[in-house]
């Protein structure tokens, strides 16, 4: 009697463990001749937004489950240091380029001119000088005057040769222009200049935050007043374009799919209805079943990840959403641009 209910008791665990994995199996996965069935969940991108400078935030424009759009102005910064430092900047670049403009103009008439004359000068005063020592020295050998006065006329007509030669070369310096290495010297600050100007205008248009792309606002993390900084998320944006279903396929039917195939995606919240899709990514390496769908009898089954695109037009998935894919076998493979049109 006792054996016969042992063997009832192991039949009973027999069939209660074939259950649970006909359950895992008729939940995650179905097959048959024409088509592949898959569950998992709708999945989407999130991207952190923060500011690519540090201020203080001025105003935020988007609310928590507010839609945004490509280029629309979600948050602003204190702009009245970065405004300043572009005005700095600009004037610093304004002042070198008429450096630039001056040395690369070289002298102007009038300065060679006032060379000129300066030259003109020196050359008259030194003649004057050379022939009043010649003088000086006719009346020292005549014993009228000291050797003395003779040799400081000397020293003087020396010292207005000297300033003439000097004003001869100066007048050569003004008639050449600026050295080329000056001008070079000079560009290259004004291309500095020019950079750093960039630089803050760059500062300044930074200090606009704006959605990259369409989505939702999921999280509004900072408020006016807060320091931003890039370390520092201002928003959580969920982008809704695109939007998949992440399932997992087995090795046996891995073989039967390709990207591009057309799929249909159906949930527990729409009955009835049914949203365009593709097989967008297949993973090219396995992975143990995640721990979301893991039972004992299954734990260390190898899968692959699979990504199945879905049209949206209604904006009706959800993040995380129960989905079924249904996926016709046998189809060649499709291009997946305008899929969603008309959909």
């Amino acid at each position: 009697m006792q054996q016969k209910i042992i063997i009832i008791l192991i039949a009973a665990v027999a069939l209660g463990t074939s259950g649970t994995a006909a359950w895992y199996f008729s939940n995650h996965r179905a097959v048959s001749a024409d088509a592949l069935t898959l569950y998992g969940n709708v999945d989407i991108r999130q991207v952190q937004l923060a500011f690519n400078g540090s201020e203080r935030i001025a105003q935020m424009q988007a609310r928590e489950g507010e839609p945004v759009k490509q280029g629309q102005l979600l948050a602003t910064l204190d702009t009245v240091r970065l405004a300043s430092n572009v005005d700095l900047q600009q004037a610093q670049l304004v002042s070198q380029q008429q450096v630039v403009a001056r040395l690369e103009a070289g002298s102007r008439p009038e300065e060679i001119l006032k060379a000129q004359a300066d030259v003109d000068a020196a050359r008259i005063a030194a003649d004057n000088s050379t022939h009043s020592y010649q003088r000086l020295q006719a009346l020292v050998l005549k014993h009228f005057v000291a050797q003395q006065q003779a040799d400081d006329a000397l020293a003087a007509a020396d010292a207005a040769q000297a300033r003439y030669h000097a004003l001869q070369e100066t007048l050569k310096l003004v008639q050449m222009g600026p050295r080329k290495e000056d001008i070079a010297a000079a560009k290259a600050m004004l291309n500095a200049n020019k950079a750093a100007l960039e630089v803050a205008r760059k500062a300044l248009a930074d200090a606009s935050l704006y959605a990259p792309d369409n989505g939702i606002i999921q999280e509004r993390i900072l408020e006016p007043g807060d320091m931003a900084s890039p370390q520092r998320p201002v928003y959580t944006l969920a982008l809704t374009d695109p939007i998949w279903v992440r399932a997992y396929v087995q090795g046996p039917d891995l073989g039967k799919l390709k990207p591009g195939m057309g799929a249909e995606v159906s949930t527990d919240s729409y009955p009835g209805k049914r949203y365009r899709a593709w097989v967008g990514y297949i993973s090219p390496t396995a992975e143990f079943t995640p721990k979301s769908v893991e039972t004992t009898e299954v734990r260390s089954s190898l899968v692959y990840q699979v990504r199945i695109f879905v049209c949206n037009p209604q904006d009706e998935l959800r993040l995380g959403m129960p989905a079924t894919v249904t996926i016709p076998l046998g189809q060649p493979p499709a291009p997946d641009a305008s899929r969603c049109q008309n959909s």
